[in-house]
């Protein structure tokens, strides 16, 4: 499988008329080889050219965990450098002078840097030559996020164990971290108990405010499983009576998410997918109050392509996993998102995510 993927990398190097990709530890390693490398400030690097030749660069103390990940039975041909070694120029006398090169996106500048001034001229961004291959699930991959949906989906089934007046945001978190990482999650990633006026900001962290009754509240939570696949689900609860026009708001959210995922199937843009959402609340009364796009792809990361956004005039295709989140927030009052993740199938959808959508009152 990993093979197959530098495999591919190195032929959109080769249409895209480049030499040479270079990725540093992170997500888009990880896809390429199965390599989890600490990030450190030791240069551990993979590098691909477009004849599909490739080697990967490792600090000499971490060269045990590449042999474990099985980096050489990859084809790579792993490097090694001791601490008193300069790791760029070992790498760079191994893969041979370059006309153009690339690094991934979210390498370090410090890394970059380094690259380019061991090759003696410029580097550019790899843009959409990894994403374009990474956004497009393998039917394992859609397996793989099934089963994140799964797991988190057991979490918002034990909401009521932990969430109630008179505990903190803080305190409710804790426990809904805990129950991530017994749902089979590997890593929590975020945890999201937004209160009452909290509730307002979409990416509100844990504070010390304490759950009242009747406070709308946004539960938005995931983590990392074992396959290195991301879950990510929001569901909204209430403890006791919210208010009246807090519900008129909910129902229209309700509409608009569906909305979204009734029209989401091949052929259609990511963009439109937006506007099924969008066009719903701003019929509601409640377009000013929808603040961000409609999704963000998933994987490996929480955020990836293809976002679900106007201007973004992809079209979806089968493999594609994405959220459908739409949401409302009022300033200083209450707010409320509605997030599944879902994979594009032949025909329509499949949702990772089945707990109920309805406003949970506890």
């Amino acid at each position: 499988m990993y093979a197959d993927r530098i495999k591919k990398v190195a032929a959109s190097l080769a249409n895209s008329g480049n030499d040479i990709l270079f990725v540093t530890p992170g997500a888009d390693l990880r896809y390429l080889t199965g390599y989890d490398a600490l990030p450190l400030e030791r240069l551990t690097c993979l590098a691909i050219r477009n004849d599909g030749k490739s080697w990967m660069i490792v600090p000499t103390l971490e060269k045990p965990s590449a042999l474990a990940h099985g980096v050489p039975e990859i084809g790579i041909d792993l490097l090694d450098w001791q601490e008193t070694q300069n790791p760029y120029q070992i790498l760079m006398a191994s893969v041979g002078k370059s006309s153009s090169a690339l690094v991934n996106n979210l390498m370090w500048v410090e890394k970059a840097f380094g690259i380019r001034s061991a090759l003696g001229k410029e580097v550019a961004l790899a843009g959409s030559l990894l994403s374009d291959i990474r956004e497009v699930k393998t039917a394992q991959e859609v397996t793989f996020l099934h089963e994140a949906g799964a797991a988190i989906d057991e979490v918002h089934s034990n909401m009521h164990k932990w969430l109630r007046p008179g505990r903190t945001e803080r305190e409710v978190g804790r426990d809904i971290a805990e129950a991530i990482l017994a749902s089979g999650h590997s890593r929590v990633d975020f945890v999201i108990v937004a209160s009452g006026p909290n509730g307002a900001s979409p990416h509100h962290e844990l504070s010390d405010r304490v759950i009242e009754a009747g406070d709308p509240v946004v539960v938005d939570i995931g983590g990392t499983m074992p396959s290195g696949y991301c879950s990510d689900c929001t569901r909204m609860y209430v403890c006791g009576q919210p208010p009246a026009e807090y519900l008129e708001h909910y129902q229209v959210l309700l509409t608009a998410q569906q909305a979204a995922r009734d029209h989401a199937r091949p052929g259609v843009s990511c963009e439109s997918v937006d506007a099924a959402a969008r066009d719903v609340l701003i019929a509601g009364g409640l377009g000013e109050q929808f603040i961000h796009r409609t999704g963000h792809g998933i994987g490996m990361e929480t955020h990836e392509e293809p976002y679900i956004v106007s201007g973004n005039t992809r079209n979806l295709v089968p493999g594609h996993a994405f959220s459908i989140e739409p949401g409302f927030y009022f300033a200083g009052k209450y707010g409320a998102r509605i997030e599944d993740i879902v994979t594009c199938t032949e025909t329509g959808i499949s949702s990772t995510n089945n707990t109920t959508r309805e406003l949970v009152i506890l």
